[in-house]
């Protein structure tokens, strides 16, 4: 499977960004996918995750209540609504595919990612 990652850009804080990973040419409807961030100097940490089939969702604490994850398995497609943005939000955000087990936290639980899209908040 391939993701294609889109929705970044430049937002002042407070604002929102809705992101779109699309997935094409592999296995999607039954996985686990994930949203993670990396900052600049930073290691790749998990923002969101959702089960297979939707009925399950996973934060970080930092964005609780703010961010929601959702996946569209007709479509083949994981959005990130993001809300109430914070300088703090900066980074590079990646979609991936989890595998048939693992943390949702854990990166190297993913097998396939996406090749990032760059979210500025500006203060």
């Amino acid at each position: 499977v391939q993701l294609q990652a889109s929705g970044g850009g430049l937002v002042q804080a407070g604002g929102s960004l809705r992101l779109s990973c699309a997935a094409s040419g592999g296995a999607f409807s039954a996985h686990a996918m994930g949203w993670f961030r990396q900052a600049p100097g930073n290691k790749r940490d998990l923002v969101a995750a959702i089960r297979w089939d939707g009925g399950r969702t996973t934060y970080a604490d930092s964005v609780k209540g703010r961010f929601t994850i959702s996946r569209d398995n007709i479509g083949t497609t994981v959005y990130l609504q993001m809300n109430a943005l914070k300088p703090e939000d900066t980074g590079v955000y990646y979609c991936a595919r989890r595998r048939d087990s693992g943390s949702y936290f854990y990166s190297g639980a993913y097998d396939t990612w996406g090749q990032g899209t760059l979210v500025t908040v500006s203060s």
